[in-house]
């Protein structure tokens, strides 16, 4: 059962209305690493998900993530709203498709279930979580540079923390799995090039990047590929 209430989980103040930022908006609306394509991911994760703690963390994340679009939705709302005589108006989306929010990202592509990253298996899954928390945030931070109304501002440095804290979220839980550093997940064993590093790429001057991640004690380092078919 849901249940909707009418108050955002966060106050949405809009002072100055821009509707060629809305239409940036939409980025966060019906676009790949927005809100829509994140809760609708975590609900149907839920449901893969045996571990009643995760599952429940899932679901909460989901709705949590509802209410995040019900947010982008009001400001795409109040930054169209009665401005639909205005140049900037008529240089956007919202001149042919009306004002607030639409399934759209800032391009016009329509929003598709493609966006969706969902494959069954927890730790895929949470993995997953990680990398769309991180391509929302990132989204957020070019938003609120782009922002020039302070409440917009305000609002999207809400949204940003949120995903950080959902990140958090999805990592504490990744740890209580023992995965959170582990690579391996699943039931099929590796074969033993599992520990290799192939060098197959040069920077032209005899000298090859080296760090951790390939070097000893977890990997050995294969100089050329080539000589060790041979």
């Amino acid at each position: 059962m849901f249940f909707h209430k009418k108050e955002p989980i966060h106050a949405v103040n809009v002072r100055e209305a821009n509707p060629r930022f809305a239409q940036l908006l939409l980025e966060q609306f019906g676009g790949a690493t927005g809100e829509l394509s994140a809760a609708l991911q975590y609900w149907v994760q839920s449901f893969h998900v045996e571990n009643a703690g995760i599952r429940d963390m899932l679901q909460d994340i989901a709705i949590e993530e509802f209410s995040h679009l019900e947010m982008v939705g009001k400001l795409i709302e109040a930054h169209t709203k009665n401005t639909d005589q205005t140049e900037a108006y008529k240089s956007t989306l919202f001149a042919v498709r009306g004002i607030g929010p639409h399934f759209l990202d800032s391009q016009g592509n329509a929003w598709t279930a493609n966006y969706l990253n969902e494959g069954g298996d927890v730790v895929r899954d949470l993995r997953a979580n990680i990398a769309a928390e991180a391509g929302a945030r990132q989204t957020y931070e070019e938003l609120i540079k782009l922002a020039t109304d302070q409440g917009t501002q305000e609002t999207l440095v809400h949204l940003l923390t949120r995903e950080i804290s959902h990140t958090q979220m999805f990592m504490k839980a990744l740890d209580s799995l023992g995965k959170l550093t582990d690579p391996f997940f699943g039931n099929i064993k590796p074969d033993e090039t599992v520990a290799l590093y192939y060098n197959l790429s040069t920077n032209g001057n005899g000298t090859d990047e080296r760090g951790p991640w390939n070097s000893e004690p977890t990997f050995k380092y294969i100089a050329n590929p080539l000589e060790s078919k041979s």
